[in-house]
């Protein structure tokens, strides 16, 4: 059975992103695409991606437009976004709907819960998000947007060291 991963980075204090949904604080820390909970590994077990309207906005700003994802995409929103060429999905329907959805495309791979934190909380709010790996970067911000914007019980399964960043692999507890 796939499973449903929050896979992100946060500061020490918690914050996905700052307050204006810049992600420069992440950018400006080392980590390895190969090393411990790295990125590699991860995408690789992949199936389908969830994301919020902040997320998607902030990669096609980074990205110059370009969408170099290769899976199915969700994009969680309730206003227009721009289209990119790529299988992105803009939806509004409750995330149970989507993460069946998800699940047929995903063909037995992994889902991935990209950002931000309340779409994960709202996954959690509905008994379908499984694990969480924290890549807790030595950056505070004071503000921002928070982690996870709700209270959920988690098991720790693994801890690693990856460049600059503390990785914390944990399983929701239900």
């Amino acid at each position: 059975m796939p499973r449903t991963i929050y896979y992100t980075a946060t500061t020490l204090d918690g914050y996905i992103a700052t307050v204006d949904h810049s992600l420069d604080w992440l950018l400006s820390r080392h980590n390895e695409d190969d090393g411990p909970a790295g990125y590699t590994d991860f995408i690789s077990n992949i199936g389908a991606l969830a994301m919020g309207a902040h997320t998607y906005e902030w990669i096609l700003a980074h990205e110059q437009g370009a969408w170099t994802y290769t899976q199915p995409t969700w994009v969680f929103t309730h206003r227009e976004l721009p289209r990119v060429d790529g299988d992105v999905r803009l939806t509004a329907a409750d995330v149970a709907q989507v993460h069946a959805e998800m699940t047929a495309a995903a063909a037995g791979k992994d889902l991935w819960v990209v950002g931000g934190g309340d779409l994960a909380g709202q996954f959690a709010d509905r008994g379908l998000l499984d694990e969480l790996v924290v890549s807790i970067a030595p950056v505070t911000l004071g503000a921002g947007a928070p982690l996870l914007p709700r209270r959920l019980e988690l098991a720790l399964t693994e801890v690693a060291r990856n460049g600059e960043f503390a990785v914390a692999r944990y399983d929701v507890v239900r």
